[in-house]
């Protein structure tokens, strides 16, 4: 049984995050569902996994900024991305359980979350 009050898909952009074994361990244990791109298509482009991430209603966890280029520059449409900045793998564990424990609210729609030490920033 999981310790949040919502099960959420997670899709995890692997590419650029340092060592996913923990984070995803962490979210799998809690009762989401995660997928990661290196199981879906390790070449996908950034656009092919935003793109799957909405089709799937995932919310997609990555340290790459390149999404946010795709958002904000282009306008791709998208769901719910969270980008872990310069975060050890403890601290993207422990960040990932403070956004789905005190957070999960936000992680809706088109929400942008980036977390890095000592800050969480969520633009709706």
């Amino acid at each position: 049984m999981s310790e949040f009050p919502e099960r959420r898909n997670i899709e995890v952009s692997t590419r650029r995050l340092r060592i996913v074994s923990e984070p995803r361990r962490y979210l799998v244990s809690s009762g989401h569902d995660v997928s990661s791109v290196l199981q879906v298509d390790p070449r996908a482009s950034d656009e092919t996994v935003l793109n799957i991430a909405l089709r799937e209603n995932r919310i997609l966890v990555t340290e790459d900024r390149d999404f946010g280029e795709l958002v904000f520059l282009r306008g791709r449409s998208h769901g719910p991305i969270i980008r872990l900045v310069e975060l050890s793998v403890d601290e993207q564990v422990e960040a990932m359980s403070e956004l789905l424990a005190n957070h999960l609210d936000a992680l809706r729609g088109e929400a942008i979350v980036t977390v890095s030490r000592g800050r969480i920033r969520i633009r709706p």
